[in-house]
């Protein structure tokens, strides 16, 4: 059994606790390291060159991951197990964005998991172009014998994925240098793991469990990303902490070919006016507490 605490500042799930245990498994957003706990990406993820872009011959400025994660959601809907925020398109993301919107992100609390779901909705008179995502911290339990370095990433199913590097030069997607990483074995976790930054694979809409765990302790996290396309793990470097991150993703970065403008940006969604579009994954937690 968990707690969930959630702010309505960007829908963000603040903390996740084992009800017997009181063991902590997410981030706690140290500002030193990584300030954030789950925060959610819309309507991008990743950057954009020289966070901008153009849209019908005007240029928009975004930062990365977009500005859903720093907006005041509304909570449109609340049980004990279920929670839904809303955010409207409003005048300030009229500058960042041309498109109007309703965007809702609603959390179900069934035992050990925790669902997170996107709707977007397309109020505009135009087809809208969003990419959406999730970007969960987990803590890593250290001590009493055990290491980061015990830790490691397992895929199911167990197959290899397309591997898309981030260029070391601009940090955009490396096109051409995408490879067959081996997802059919274990990652293991180290600090190093993330000196290039995220590690992005292609999921290609099909459903997988992205699971962290050791074989020192009973603790596992599983995120299921259902029908994402792509999936990113990150932990900061060269600052580095307890924590990674598990991210499925509706959306990318722009790749290092990328000419600017928003219809043409490799990734995203499309929705014609009056559309709802939507996805979700769900996590579930293990603790010292099960069997």
């Amino acid at each position: 059994m968990l707690t969930v605490t959630i702010s309505s500042k960007g829908a963000e799930v603040q903390s996740v606790k084992g009800v017997h245990t009181n063991h902590e498994y997410m981030w706690q957003a140290d500002p030193e390291i990584w300030g954030r706990h789950a925060p959610i990406l819309f309507p991008i993820v990743g950057r954009l060159k020289n966070d901008e872009y153009t849209y019908k011959g005007k240029t928009y400025h975004m930062g990365q991951h977009g500005f859903a994660r720093d907006q005041e959601f509304e909570v449109e809907s609340q049980t004990d197990e279920s929670i839904t925020f809303l955010l409207k398109d409003n005048e300030e993301s009229h500058k960042m964005y041309p498109f109007k919107f309703e965007f809702r992100v609603n959390y179900n609390l069934m035992n050990n998991l925790l669902e997170e779901n996107f709707s977007v909705v397309n109020k505009s008179d135009d087809e809208m172009i969003f990419g959406v995502g999730g970007h969960p911290g987990f803590n890593v339990p250290v001590g009493n014998g055990i290491s980061k370095n015990d830790y490691y990433f397992s895929f199911h199913p167990s197959k290899p994925r397309v591997q898309i590097p981030l260029s070391k030069a601009t940090g955009f997607l490396n096109w051409n240098e995408r490879s067959l990483a081996s997802t059919d074995s274990l990652i293991e976790l180290s600090n190093d793991l993330f000196k290039n930054d995220a590690l992005i694979f292609e999921l290609r809409g099909h459903d997988n469990k992205i699971s962290l765990r050791t074989e020192e302790s009973k603790f596992h996290v599983n995120v299921w990303t259902r029908d994402a396309p792509f999936v990113g793990i990150w932990s900061q470097y060269p600052k580095t902490a307890d924590y990674v991150c598990i991210e499925p993703w509706w959306g990318i970065a722009d790749r290092d070919d990328a000419n600017g403008k928003l219809e043409d940006k490799y990734g995203m969604n499309h929705i014609k006016p009056g559309e709802e579009f939507n996805a979700g994954f769900s996590i579930t937690y293990h603790g010292d507490e099960e069997n």
